[in-house]
């Protein structure tokens, strides 16, 4: 029995990452890969999903407005 490599193997999950970035190398085995990934496999439609990318968003944003109120301030 032939196996085509495209398809993808039925006991992996699929991935959620952009072609930009598997050609870059990354995979969910790696941090970046995985962030993207996950935030990938989000559904606008559900709730719980919408409150996930806005945690997300926040925990990336304010690190970098306390470093540029650190600055001006």
């Amino acid at each position: 029995m032939e196996r085509d490599e495209d398809e993808p193997r039925p006991w992996t999950p699929a991935e959620h990452l952009p072609t930009d970035a598997q050609r870059m190398g990354l995979s969910r085995n790696v941090p970046d890969g995985a962030m993207l990934d996950f935030a990938g496999a989000l559904d606008s439609s559900k709730l719980s999903h919408r409150l996930v990318a806005w945690v997300l968003l926040a925990a990336f944003l304010v690190p970098v407005l306390l470093t540029v109120l650190r600055l001006l301030g």
